[in-house]
């Protein structure tokens, strides 16, 4: 029948044949190892990245830690470093130091016969602003140059004839001190003002009684003294040569000096940055 022939005819038109098959099967494999390729070209361009990423880090840190430890391991200070741990040193004893050791109980000083006596403290006064503890003059010079605070004890002598208030002005630096001692002027009627304590051989120690007043800078501390006797004789009630061969003030400026001293002395300096042993 012709109708059937022609359905089988068309069924022929549209039957696959085996070669294009195969064409399109190796078409189809080969975009797969492209793609396969560019992955793998992928994947090693990244860990090639990766790799050197993680070298460039250790070598970092590799050479991080080696300064470290030639940062931190004991070497030999510098001359700025040990000036530097003098410095530090002195200008924190003020208040790192107890008072006691401050204004010590007794101090030892030599009579005008070069006989060693001993000085001894009454008593330790609060704290202060410079300008509550000495006279104007004095109080504002110190103020203007950065004077910090102000110490004071007062101390007989052996006899315990003489008065003898000792002040300790502080400062920033031994700079501001210099600078504000370059200042102060040549009168001895002013200065620290005197601490007396009731009930003690101070009591009658007062401004009018002051004989004589001085200082002496050691590091960033101006150390002044005031003396008096202990019996409230004024200034104007004792002459002026009975003072020139009096241990008066001989003895507060020992007193004085001995504190003075104490204060600045350089302190011993390690020779290595972790102690003595580099």
């Amino acid at each position: 029948m012709p109708g059937e022939g022609a359905r089988q005819r068309a069924g022929a038109r549209v039957r696959a044949w085996p070669a294009a098959g195969r064409a399109s099967a190796a078409a189809t494999a080969a975009a797969e190892r492209a793609t396969l390729a560019r992955g793998i070209r992928y994947r090693t361009v990244f860990l090639v990245l990766v790799g050197t990423i993680l070298v460039v880090a250790a070598v970092n840190v590799l050479f991080g830690t080696i300064g470290l430890l030639r940062e931190t391991r004991a070497r030999p200070l510098t001359v700025g470093e040990r000036a530097e741990y003098v410095k530090a040193d002195v200008a924190r004893r003020w208040h790192a130091w107890p008072a006691t050791v401050v204004f010590p109980d007794e101090l030892e000083y030599i009579g005008i016969a070069r006989t060693q006596q001993h000085a001894r403290r009454v008593g330790i006064a609060p704290e202060t602003s410079c300008a509550g503890g000495l006279d104007t003059p004095i109080g504002s010079i110190l103020g203007a140059n950065g004077c910090r605070t102000l110490l004071r004890a007062t101390y007989v002598d052996q006899t315990s004839s003489f008065a003898i208030t000792v002040g300790v002005a502080v400062f920033a630096s031994e700079e501001d001190r210099v600078q504000a001692a370059a200042q102060l002027p040549a009168d001895d009627r002013i200065g620290v003002r005197p601490v007396s304590f009731p009930g003690t051989a101070t009591e009658l120690f007062g401004a009018a009684q002051r004989q004589r007043n001085g200082w002496v800078g050691a590091g960033p501390y101006l150390v002044f003294s005031t003396a008096g006797y202990s019996d409230g004789r004024t200034r104007e009630a004792v002459p002026p040569e009975e003072i020139l061969h009096s241990e008066l003030w001989p003895t507060a400026q020992s007193v004085a000096g001995r504190i003075a001293r104490s204060l600045g002395e350089p302190p011993a300096v390690p020779r290595c940055t972790q102690g003595n042993v580099c």
